[in-house]
């Protein structure tokens, strides 16, 4: 068997081959273009396979009419199942009430601890994170960590560097929590603490929103500074990161690729760092495939 990193990437689609929208083809991403051999996924070409490494389009529309959502998105993401077409509609960015069940049930999570897999969730929350009122104002990552008992690293460990903030830089714990204990580290090096992380358990996930919300409100500037700290995060991920461990990067919607609009119906991206010659593993073609990939890499030798 392997080791999986799952790292979810919140609003990253596969955009135009524009420049002047897609800030994927503005950004210096060396680590990424190095990866790809040159070639970042774009609509007119999506899939690129190359030597330890596919990039590939996954579906998020689901089938159903109107933009894809973090909520449902994130459920059909981690569960398998088509959040959208139960819940009627897309939905976001909070876990409807009513999905949660079905997401305890069938999260990807859950179901690799079921299956005997030693399983990690990386992100640092505040102690008593979304309890309360706000408790039916949590994500899907979040209630799935906190319902089975993986939300277990905070401050402390974050300031250890054995946990990683969602942001990556810390920045938001110093800054917004008034946690002045916690250093600003870099991103390369939050990417080598998750890879080392990464070596403690069979599955480890780790969840990243500023994607989505520089895809919101940072313009082109700011979706190449988001892009740009991401690359810098896979850096250090890969610098460090133990031989037998695959990485699955997705998304659950569209947004970041294109400027010029909010999310979108664009496929999103998703890689696959690690890849073996003789191991094959199907390539997943929506975000519902996303858990059977996971279990497919962790069953393969």
């Amino acid at each position: 068997m392997s080791r999986v990193l799952f790292i979810f990437l919140d609003g990253v689609g596969i955009g135009a081959p524009d420049p002047e929208r897609n800030p994927f083809l503005t950004a210096n991403l060396p680590i990424l273009t190095h990866l790809l051999a040159g070639r970042l996924p774009t609509l007119a070409e999506p899939l690129v396979d190359v030597d330890g490494c596919r990039a590939f389009p996954l579906d998020a529309t689901l089938g159903v009419e109107g933009l894809p959502q973090s909520g449902t998105g994130q459920i059909a993401l981690l569960s398998g199942e088509n959040a959208a077409e139960i819940f009627g509609r897309h939905f976001g960015p909070w876990a409807p009430v009513q999905l949660r069940p079905l997401l305890l049930e069938r999260n990807v999570l859950s179901r690799a601890q079921r299956a005997g897999y030693d399983v990690a969730f990386a992100n640092a929350y505040p102690k008593g994170f979304g309890q309360g009122r706000r408790d039916r104002r949590l994500a899907a990552t979040p209630f799935v960590a906190r319902e089975t008992g993986l939300m277990v690293r905070h401050a402390a460990e974050l300031a250890r560097g054995e946990a990683v903030a969602s942001e990556i830089t810390n920045s938001g714990w110093r800054h917004h929590l008034g946690h002045t204990e916690v250093p600003e580290i870099s991103p390369a090096q939050a990417g080598r603490n998750l890879a080392r992380l990464a070596d403690q358990a069979d599955l480890t996930f780790f969840a990243h929103y500023s994607t989505d919300q520089a895809g919101h409100t940072g313009g082109m500037g700011g979706a190449v500074e988001a892009l740009e700290r991401v690359d810098a995060f896979l850096g250090g991920v890969v610098d460090a990161l133990a031989g037998d461990i695959r990485v699955l990067i997705a998304s659950d919607h569209g947004n970041i690729e294109d400027v010029t609009e909010g999310h979108t119906r664009n496929p999103v991206l998703g890689i696959v760092l690690g890849e073996r010659p003789g191991v094959a593993v199907p390539t997943p073609s929506s975000i519902m495939d996303v858990p059977s990939t996971i279990l497919a890499l962790l069953e393969a030798t």
